[in-house]
């Protein structure tokens, strides 16, 4: 034994051969013990124990520690003996015409010989150990029961328990192959790979005596099949361990289930993203065959993440879907600028506003409806940002792992795309192939360049003033002595005059104001004005018509209230000839650019001795505001001339509840609008329904216009020179979607010679404006009015 460890060349076919017995004549009965090698064979070819390896490796380690230092180096060298001798033996065997006899041990039957394959009788023993192993949990290794050492043998280092040793009729079942020729199968090689491994541990752990050459022959014999068999016993283990995909294990449990969420979700994640290319930043313009479109960009996030290798695509589609998620967040914005303010949100600009939309929500539906309006906006925002990320990462993921399937499709569909787009194919009148995308983002690049170059073209517009150097005695001259009253009323757009279904009540408001003004002695003249705006954004043009500059958004606001422009009213100011005031029932809070339009004295809504309730957003009634103005300025005794700055609320959006006009007398503090509030519409109903939101409007329109010649018919005088004009069209709900920013102007005079003044203009006779009548820009108003009461 000593020798073999040291050269390392010992033929293990020799040794088994010298070791064995003479060969019986007639082969014994399959019954007896075979050696351990063709027992752990046994083992692994029916499966009886799936994890050998497992229990020989601990013995192994348990032995190892025993091993004294002087004999480590002797196990070592045993190991390089095996390898070798393992290699010659499985060469061997390729070419022997009979395979190699194994040694038996010393008075055991001899097995069957070639020609005659041994099927020896399983015991009882072994058979409940085999049941045992099968009915095992999956992943759990079980207890293999051990066969018996031959005679002979290596001691083992620790005493094996009895219940894991064989009787020697256990391991007569043989696993040899019938023909003897055939070489032995993958898990005979691990099974004797087991036992070589065993055998070799216990001789180096056995400190008295060696193994005998035949044992060490089987050692070598076997060692070289020990890696298959740890793949093979790796690769059952894994197999049984249960699978832990998806929430709870849910995937492993229900595959069909698993697979159907998962195409269901690629299949949503596609749907998001085309929505989101397609959609329209209109709601007039949003109909079905608008989401029948085939993007350009679609097909180019494709190519794009199609290129990228894992980690960059990965991070790509983060960022693109986040920036798309941001696209239809702005395109939603869009939306509410375009049924508000009939044009799309300014990203330089309208940021100011959206705080507007909070209090205008606070005001018509309240406080709860404001909070909860703010956490749906930011639940939104969140759901789409992280939507359209998370379905990129789906889609880049689906297409890496169906990549030759993704590029032949983008190939397609860029085929599709370029025939349609040179075809001009449309569907529904809509055009197929679009880049519709695109442009939005164009567009948007573009607005937001003008925004940031507006403010240097602003400022050398601010500059101009044909008005600045005339001296203030010669300033509108020719209405010296007069009160002049100028009121704008909310809303009061050309719609209100030109929609068919609002038409004919409007002209009978405007032929009863007509007959009012007339009996009390009052001449009128009417036109349009062109507003900067429509839908909201009255201060905007109430600034354009008193400045005589274009104030399109707040960065304009907020230049020219900051600067030293001289507006109309500050010009009457600047006379000494007039007080001036505001009324501005709307204003509730500091409002610092009043000092800016020249103003004496400003009555909020908190001073004009109002005690009633709002009316949606309108804090005061416009019929009571009117009276406080007469009871506050106009109906002093001994007085300056006035020129007054109002400011008339009713007709404010959302229209519901609107008061209607009562006795004048019966006003007083206002307290009778709680009974007429009640008595009024819900808002919330009134918005379930175009119609009724037009009819609404149309109501108050009348109700203001009513307000303001009824109140001319009962405190104006002979010097009374009213201008009233609409500020802005209504929102596009009632316009229906009309670019026309045309609002109403008229002229109310008790002196005819006030109105002959403008006689050259053009204007219609009456409250209500021709169709033909002419069309001026709001900021070119003021030049005009002064010029032709400049004398």
């Amino acid at each position: 034994m000593a020798q073999q460890k040291a050269t390392g060349e010992t033929d293990p076919t020799a040794a088994t051969e010298a070791a064995a017995p003479p060969e019986p004549q007639d082969p014994p009965e399959p019954r007896g013990s075979a050696d351990a090698t063709e027992t752990r064979e046994s083992a692994d070819a029916t499966g009886s124990t799936d994890s050998a390896e497992a229990i020989d490796a601990s013995e192994t380690a348990d032995a190892t520690e025993a091993v004294d230092p002087a004999d480590a180096a002797d196990s070592a060298d045993l190991a390089d003996a095996t390898d070798a001798a393992g290699s010659a033996d499985a060469d061997g065997s390729a070419d022997a015409p009979e395979p190699a006899k194994s040694a038996e041990p010393a008075g055991s039957p001899a097995s069957a010989g070639p020609d005659e394959p041994a099927e020896p009788e399983q015991s009882a023993e072994h058979a409940r150990s085999a049941k045992d192993a099968e009915s095992a949990e999956p992943g759990e290794p079980t207890e293999p029961t051990r066969s018996a050492e031959p005679a002979g043998s290596a001691q083992r280092a620790e005493p094996v328990e009895p219940s894991k040793v064989a009787e020697p009729a256990e391991h007569a079942e043989a696993a040899a192959p019938a023909n003897p020729g055939e070489s032995a199968g993958p898990a005979e090689s691990a099974a004797a790979s087991e036992s070589s491994s065993s055998a070799e541990s216990t001789e180096s752990a056995d400190p008295t005596g060696s193994a005998e050459p035949g044992e060490t022959a089987k050692i070598g014999a076997s060692t070289d099949s020990a890696a298959p068999a740890e793949t093979t016993d790796s690769a059952e283990r894994s197999s049984q361990l249960p699978l832990r995909s998806g929430w709870f294990g849910w995937r492993h449990r229900y595959p069909r289930t698993a697979r159907a969420v998962g195409v269901g979700t690629s299949v949503l994640a596609g749907a998001l993203l085309v929505v989101a290319l397609v959609v329209p930043d209109r709601l007039d313009r949003m109909t079905f065959q608008s989401f029948l479109r085939l993007p350009v960009e679609l097909i180019v996030l494709a190519v794009v993440l199609l290129a990228l290798p894992s980690r960059a695509r990965r991070i790509t589609a983060v960022v693109l879907g986040a920036f798309v998620g941001l696209s239809t967040v702005l395109k939603c914005l869009d939306m509410g600028f375009y049924e508000t303010l009939a044009r799309p949100f300014d990203l330089v600009f309208d940021w100011v506003l959206l705080s507007d939309a909070a209090d205008w929500m606070k005001d018509s539906f309240g406080r709860s409806g404001e909070v909860l309006a703010i956490i749906g906006v930011i639940v939104l925002l969140v759901a789409v940002l992280a939507g359209s990320a998370l379905a990129m990462v789906r889609l880049a993921d689906v297409m890496a792992r169906h990549r030759p399937m993704a590029v032949r499709t983008t190939l397609v569909l860029g085929v599709v795309w370029i025939m349609c787009f040179t075809l001009s194919v449309q569907v529904g009148g809509v055009t197929l192939a679009t880049k519709g995308y695109s442009q939005f983002l164009s567009n948007r690049v573009k607005y937001v360049r003008e925004g940031l170059g507006d403010a240097d073209v602003f400022k050398k517009q601010l500059t101009v003033d044909a008005f600045a150097k005339t001296p203030p005695n010669q300033l509108l001259t020719g209405l010296r002595g007069k009160d002049v009253l100028f009121t704008f009323i909310e809303s009061y757009g050309r719609v209100a005059l030109d929609d068919p279904t609002m038409a004919p009540e409007m002209d009978k408001t405007l032929t009863a104001g007509d007959a009012r003004l007339k009996a009390a002695g009052f001449s009128s003249r009417s036109a349009w004005l062109r507003s900067p705006v429509t839908g909201a954004g009255s201060w905007l043009a109430h600034s354009t018509f008193l400045s005589g500059l274009w104030i399109k958004n707040q960065q304009r606001y907020r230049t020219v209230t900051t600067s030293t422009r001289a507006t109309l009213t500050s010009y009457f100011q600047k006379t000494g000839a007039w007080r001036t005031v505001g009324i501005v029932p709307g204003v509730r809070k500091s409002w610092p650019e009043g000092k800016y339009f020249g103003l004496d004295n400003i009555y909020d809504s908190t001073h004009l001795g109002y005690n009633g309730p709002y009316f949606s957003w309108t804090p005061v009634p416009d019929q009571f505001s009117l009276e406080s103005f007469e009871k506050l300025e106009y109906g002093k005794k001994n007085r300056d001339p006035i020129m007054a700055e109002i400011i008339l609320a009713s007709s404010h959006n959302p229209w519901s509840p609107i008061a209607h006009t009562i006795p004048w007398n019966q006003l007083g503090d206002g307290t009778i609008f709680n009974q007429i509030k009640k008595e009024g519409t819900n808002p919330t109903e009134v918005w379930k329904s175009a119609k009724r939101v037009r009819t609404e409007y149309r109501k108050a329109i009348q109700y203001s216009v009513d307000s303001l010649t009824q109140w001319v018919q009962r405190y104006g005088n002979k010097n009374t020179v009213l201008v009233f004009l609409g500020d802005h069209q209504p929102v596009p709900t009632v316009t229906g979607g009309t670019a026309d920013r045309d609002v109403p102007i008229t002229i109310v005079a008790h002196d005819p010679k006030v109105l002959d003044k403008i006689s050259s203009w053009g204007w219609t006779d009456g409250l209500k404006p021709a169709d033909s009548a002419p069309v001026l820009g709001m900021d070119k108003f003021r030049d005009r009015f002064m010029t032709a009461y400049a004398k």
